[in-house]
């Protein structure tokens, strides 16, 4: 891919910048420049620059405004001890947006494109990739998307798409910190059914979660879980995240794919989790299942992981007229994070070839 670049006259200034990485919220600030390519079935994927943050020109009409045309990616650029800038399993993050393009009817952006874009974005804003310490985990938060911009009514695939990728710095997804979050049931709303979109990465899915979000905050939880659109008895997963349970004999089981995303965090939890001596199940997992094993004792931590919060523990379950007790904050999760935390920046030996360097 050819991609040129239009450098911003305006960058942020170092000063403020300083500011910014000191504490840069999640998805608050974002970075000097955007990479933006177009698709049309004449030209295929075309005209690929670089240009200066910014608003985009949209006409009324735009299909994907209309439909949901539209799909992303979320992945982030550590920066590792010797200043050396790093993207974590972008190829896997790559494929799955193919299947998410398959499945949205949007075009195929081939894998090697894909990671070119990423890498091309992140070198023009390398300063605005955080310096880190030891425990601290500030990194630029990468956000690949590609949408439905034709100016059309007609409900068809869109013959104009555009991919851009933006960038953000982060620090700690959740305000409070990595600390037990609080779980809402909800009873009533689904995310996802069977030949739904539940295994690819497109907002409708977190459009659809948000009236349930509200519902968890107004009970006083950090997060939604939802349960099998035909039967509703089996976890799926949380608004965003994917689960774990961690047996009293160490096994670990989290709910089987198919309406569920495929994290590529996930993917890496269970790899390290059996090289660590656990059996990984995935497979339907109640909810009864979940109330009857923390209250007696046979499961005995659960934690929730995504891209932005890496991994989280999971405390109290609660539903409309009810409760299950809360879990501590358990060793397995801490031991799984820190090992792939470690990997990520750098502080640890990369023996599974899941980091790709960019700078």
């Amino acid at each position: 891919m050819q991609i040129s670049t239009d450098r911003s006259p305006a960058p942020v200034s170092e000063a403020r910048l300083a500011e910014i990485l000191a504490d840069p919220g999640f998805g608050q600030h974002f970075t000097d420049h955007m990479l933006r390519v177009e698709w049309t079935p004449e030209k295929g994927w075309h005209q690929a620059r670089i240009e200066p943050y910014g608003p985009i020109s949209m006409d009324p009409a735009t299909a994907v405004l209309h439909y949901a045309q539209e799909i992303f990616e979320g992945m982030k650029a550590y920066r590792h001890p010797d200043g050396s800038v790093w993207s974590f399993r972008p190829e896997a993050n790559a494929q799955r947006m193919v299947r998410s393009s398959r499945r949205l009817a949007l075009p195929v952006l081939e894998e090697s494109d894909f990671v070119q874009a990423v890498d091309a974005l992140v070198e023009v804003d390398a300063r605005w990739v955080p310096t880190t310490e030891a425990g601290d985990e500030r990194s630029l938060y990468l956000r690949p998307f590609m949408f439905a911009s034709e100016p059309f009514l007609g409900v068809r695939p869109s013959r104009h798409v555009t991919f851009m990728v933006i960038a953000s710095p982060a620090g700690s997804y959740f305000k409070g910190g990595v600390s037990p979050v609080r779980i809402w049931l909800t009873e009533e709303y689904t995310r996802a059914a069977r030949g739904g979109m539940g295994a690819a990465k497109t907002g409708g899915n977190y459009a659809s979660s948000l009236v349930a979000q509200q519902e968890a905050a107004e009970h006083g939880c950090d997060q939604v879980v939802f349960l099998d659109a035909q039967e509703g008895t089996y976890i799926e997963e949380l608004g965003g995240m994917n689960l774990y349970f961690v047996h009293r004999d160490g096994r670990i089981v989290t709910p089987e794919t198919g309406t569920i995303l495929e994290g590529i965090t996930r993917a890496s939890i269970i790899e390290l989790a059996k090289e660590m001596g656990h059996t990984v199940e995935e497979r339907r997992f109640s909810i009864q299942e979940w109330k009857d094993g923390v209250a007696s004792g046979e499961i005995t931590e659960i934690f929730a992981c995504g891209t932005a919060a890496v991994i989280t523990p999971v405390g109290e379950l609660v539903w409309d007229g009810g409760s299950a007790p809360s879990l501590p904050h358990g060793d397995v999760a801490t031991k799984i994070r820190g090992r792939l935390v470690d990997v990520q920046f750098g502080r640890a030996e990369d023996t599974h070839g899941w980091m790709h360097r960019i700078i």
